[in-house]
């Protein structure tokens, strides 16, 4: 799960990490009152979007003066918003961040993840904080520090004074810089992230280290921990496909191509996915149904695949074990029927009580194409889909 700039900047200052003062606005008059209480002469309206790249979008600009508070904010409040990881169709803006300007003396970057080869989370640090903290990682990776933090001790001072010396922080700040660090990694600890990162955290002409923007990504399965977190999703920012899927428990993706897929496994659907592309043909998504499948979940499974204009065929690619072959049979049956299903579809069954859900579907008197193995549905989905 991912939130806005502005929340995860409010889940830093419950860990004392220095922030601008901000306040997030959904409507231009919003957002000269926000200028006006903050007080100054300067300025800073963000775009808040689920999405990275936002100041190269032009969803990022400098006011300084109440006039161009109102046009920036009335310009990007609406507005289409496209990066690089919104893709070409965009993001639309719902969401401003009116913020006091900063004394940018110096632009450091900061982020952690879970380091699947040590087990650990990893601090990442540079002195080439900004917009093209990515261009660093291609071109000069020599310039991107890495911790690897001991969960038993946590972030250690010495680690992360020494990380704030490697990337140009100067001695005078390194305290300032260690609270900063040591109140990240107690964020993202703490709240079960998946990721974190402040890009850029910016040295001021007085010293002090503040963090200038704040992302942060949720391990969806420790939300249960985090009612707090889950309260700051944004429907809006999500795929209502996605939205909807995870009513019912279903892991849902949308994607470009025409062939949807359900299936029980996420191994077992990326693998659907490939021998789809390998035969020429373009998965509409990918749908785990997971191991406790039910006929309503199947049947809302395919309702949310139906819902793509694009689709023009189903593949079901089911391996029984703790679910049962039969089961899934039925809720194919039970859902094909009610929701009048008009795409070919294509079902291949393998493992517990195999016999007997072909067996159901055979009887079924719906014009139901069987696969053999996952080949010959891959291939056969593919011929249906042209």
């Amino acid at each position: 799960m991912k939130i806005h700039e502005y929340q995860g900047k409010e889940v830093l200052r419950k860990f004392n990490v220095q922030v601008p003062r901000g306040i997030a606005c959904f409507s231009v008059d919003e957002a000269i009152a926000a200028a006006e209480k903050l007080g100054g002469k300067v300025w800073i309206v963000k775009a808040q979007i689920h999405a990275g790249g936002r100041g190269k979008g032009g969803g990022v600009k400098v006011a300084k003066s109440l006039d161009e508070v109102k046009s920036y904010s009335s310009q990007i409040l609406g507005m289409q918003l496209k990066t690089h990881q919104t893709g070409p169709e965009g993001q639309k803006v719902r969401r401003l961040l009116i913020e006091e300007g900063a004394d940018i003396k110096k632009e450091l970057y900061v982020g952690m993840v879970v380091d699947r080869g040590t087990q650990r989370v990893a601090l990442m640090a540079s002195s080439e904080g900004g917009m093209d903290i990515e261009a660093v990682a291609e071109h000069t990776p020599e310039k991107i520090h890495k911790v690897f933090i001991d969960p038993a001790t946590g972030l250690k001072d010495g680690e992360a004074d020494d990380i704030a010396r490697k990337i140009g922080v100067p001695e005078a700040s390194i305290g300032a810089a260690r609270g900063v660090l040591k109140g990240l990694y107690q964020a993202f600890e703490e709240t079960d992230s998946s990721l974190a990162e402040i890009n850029p955290m910016i040295l001021t002409g007085d010293g002090k280290v503040i963090a200038l923007d704040a992302k942060f990504n949720f391990d969806d399965n420790a939300l249960f921990r985090h009612p707090d977190i889950v309260a700051l999703r944004d429907l809006d920012e999500e795929d209502p496909a996605e939205v909807e899927a995870s009513k019912f428990d279903l892991s849902y993706i949308s994607l470009d191509g025409n062939i949807g897929c359900l299936v029980n496994g996420a191994g077992l659907a990326m693998a659907t996915m490939d021998i789809i592309k390998f035969y020429g043909g373009a998965p509409a998504n990918f749908l785990d149904v997971g191991g406790g499948a039910t006929q309503e979940k199947v049947t809302e499974a395919f309702k949310i695949m139906l819902k793509n204009p694009s689709l023009k065929a189903i593949l079901v690619n089911i391996f029984g074990g703790i679910m049962k072959c039969d089961v899934i049979a039925n809720g194919v049956v039970a859902a094909a029927r009610e929701v009048q299903l008009k795409v070919p579809l294509v079902v291949r069954l393998e493992g517990t009580n195999v016999d007997l859900g072909r067996k159901i579907l055979a009887e079924s008197g719906l014009p139901i194409i069987s696969g053999a193995n996952m080949a010959d549905a891959a291939q056969k989905v593919v011929a249906a889909a042209r």
